[in-house]
């Protein structure tokens, strides 16, 4: 083997590798479709030398997805979905919140809670239905089509999601 195709050969399995080793190192923010969001609160927590909530968020990514095509159905001159719904995933906004609550009973801080993330979020868009005032050509009328009453609806929208989140206290913030 030639040293430039050993060359080639080398630097062609070094970006296969690389592009491999990438695919799989994926952060959890990023598979989940959510970037997060922190609170910066430590400069106001040193000036004012008070013990402050530690907050954060995540933020959802949307992600259009490929709408179904038109379905044509025996009897109809217009297929059954003029204009498709559009589907899109993405995620309800997520929160964290722990605050601190002052301990009756000792001299530490006990905190409260709020842990309410990302949840994913279905939807899929309106959509219309037509369908033409003929009908498909009659044998018995010499091949011309019939008169029917004209059809227009309009598909309603789809919302699926289930949001969840979790209130509690604990030791320490």
């Amino acid at each position: 083997m030639k040293p430039t195709t050993r060359g080639t050969l080398a630097a062609v399995l070094t970006c296969v590798a690389a592009a491999a080793a990438s695919a799989t190192a994926v952060t959890p923010a990023a598979a989940v479709g959510t970037v997060p969001v922190p609170v910066p609160l430590d400069g106001v927590e040193k000036s004012l030398d008070v013990e402050l909530p530690r907050i954060g968020g995540e933020i959802p990514l949307p992600t259009p997805g490929a709408p179904e095509g038109p379905r044509y159905a025996e009897g109809r001159l217009i297929p059954e979905r003029a204009v498709p719904q559009l589907p899109v995933s993405g995620g309800l906004p997520g929160a964290g919140v722990r605050a601190p609550v002052p301990e009756t009973l000792g001299n530490g801080f006990n905190h409260v809670g709020l842990d309410a993330p990302a949840s994913d979020l279905r939807t899929l868009g309106p959509g219309v239905a037509l369908d033409a005032p003929l009908t498909a050509p009659n044998p018995d009328n010499f091949g011309l089509p019939d008169l029917k009453p004209p059809q227009a609806g309009v598909l309603t929208p789809v919302l699926q999601t289930a949001p969840g989140a979790d209130l509690g206290l604990g030791q320490g913030l």
